[in-house]
């Protein structure tokens, strides 16, 4: 679609540091970036400055220093660590003769590659398209001339107001897919909850563990890797627990300073998976020095996407690269578990992630003895159904005694069912 450089493999990246710790980013993560991109970092240019030039971003002379590193190390892309105007994009081109990418930019193009199933593309593709809307007019050298020639002349519209309407056409036509897709999981998500079936949901900052997490729990066999984003599309498992039944786990993709807005918009169905959860596991790599921001960026983003409320349970991951990690777990004042340590790599202290998620989906449980006639064999069935029954025996009239453990939900439905069924009250069969 563009008419723009070829982009290559070999980058120069370039980094500034700016006073106010709204604008700093962290030159290692850009490198991560890059690498998960599969693109080779061949040399890195950094500055400081106060605030960015309206005209390069940075200063004439860096820019120039860049353009020259670019010509020497024979790069054929520019990589700012950085969000660019349109306009800073177009003149740093012109300057370096390559293509330049910013952060935001550079993301997007992670998401692309990682994209597996038909709604990850599409998403990737709807947020693509909002951040080149804004770029449509660097794009192209001719788009200010009309389409000319025999029968086609007159004041018809330019070829920037063509690829603008053509953009336009098909944001729309991906937002009404996707919200198709975004009312299938709200009915998935309606039958989990008159089932009853509670949701847990990771999350965390991007390469902390979650799907090798999420492995060593469900053993589902998603892709993990030591890369950003290694996880895009979701993925729903479901995990018995004892004393909690069915649960519903939910693996998403990992978070970033600074997110894009267009990725957040985009990925609005997927995110609504840890909106609605009803508990969410935030996991924290331990070994990154910046574990302390890193949980800060992701309180950010589950603010802005409505999930701030949700109760979290904390898994500190990675503790085999401690030499103190311990796999324990940290409870509050009233003894709920509030942190788990353990490695999801070794395996170490998964034991206790299970005994902490119990003890925190766990409802109010019903300990009953039922004595009931041969007759109600399907009752006896349903209970075993329920994986509910902890004992049975016959009594000498030939009666079943039953002794059941099961949630207080649980033991609710079940005795509508049997007053549905038998005409008779459950209770009346308690001992």
């Amino acid at each position: 679609m563009f008419d723009r450089y070829e982009s290559g493999e070999q980058a120069v990246l370039v980094h500034v540091d700016f006073p106010q710790e709204i604008d700093r980013e962290d030159l290692s993560e850009l490198k991560l970036l890059v690498s998960s991109a599969g693109v080779e970092a061949v040399g890195v240019v950094t500055a400081s400055r106060s605030t960015p030039s309206s005209r390069y971003f940075v200063g004439s002379g860096k820019a120039e220093e860049i353009a020259d590193v670019v010509k020497t190390l024979g790069a054929n892309v520019v990589i700012f660590n950085h969000s660019l105007t349109p306009t800073q994009e177009r003149n740093l081109e012109k300057l370096c003769s390559c293509r330049v990418l910013d952060r935001t930019g550079l993301i997007l193009d992670i998401f692309a590659q990682r994209a597996r199933t038909h709604e990850g593309k599409l998403q990737v593709e709807l947020a693509q398209l909002r951040h080149i809307q804004t770029r449509l007019v660097r794009g192209w050298t001719h788009l200010e001339r009309q389409k000319g020639g025999i029968g086609l002349r007159g004041p018809g519209e330019t070829q920037l107001e063509t690829d603008r309407r053509l953009i336009r056409g098909r944001i729309k036509n991906i937002q009404a897919r996707l919200d198709k897709v975004q009312r299938q999981r709200e009915q998935g998500r309606r039958a989990r909850q008159r089932a009853e079936i509670p949701t847990v949901s990771l999350v965390g900052y991007t390469n902390a563990g979650k799907s090798t997490l999420f492995n060593r729990i469900t053993e589902a066999g998603v892709y993990a890797a030591d890369q950003l984003f290694a996880t895009l599309d979701p993925t729903l498992r479901k995990l018995e627990l004892p004393d909690v039944g069915t649960i519903i786990l939910a693996d998403t993709v990992g978070f970033i300073r600074h997110l894009p807005h267009d990725l957040v918009a985009a990925f609005k169905a997927t995110l609504q998976e840890t909106q609605q959860a009803d508990l969410l596991l935030h996991v924290i790599d331990v070994t990154d020095e910046r574990q302390a921001d890193n949980i800060h960026q992701v309180t950010e983003v589950l603010d802005e996407i409505g999930a701030l409320d949700v109760p979290q349970l904390l898994v500190c991951n990675k503790i085999d690269q401690l030499d103190d990690g311990v796999a324990r777990i940290d409870t509050d004042d009233e003894g709920k578990p509030v942190r788990v340590w353990l490695s999801a790599q070794s395996g170490a202290g998964i034991e206790l992630l299970q005994q902490a998620l119990v003890q925190r989906l766990r409802p109010a449980m019903v300990n009953v003895s039922l004595r009931i006639p041969p007759s109600m064999g399907k009752l006896r069935g349903k209970l075993y159904a329920l994986k509910s029954v902890t004992s049975e025996s016959s009594t000498e009239d030939g009666q079943l005694a039953l002794g059941v453990r099961m949630s207080a939900v649980d033991w609710q439905r079940l005795c509508k069912q049997v007053a549905e069924e038998y005409g008779d009250s459950l209770q009346g069969f308690v001992e």
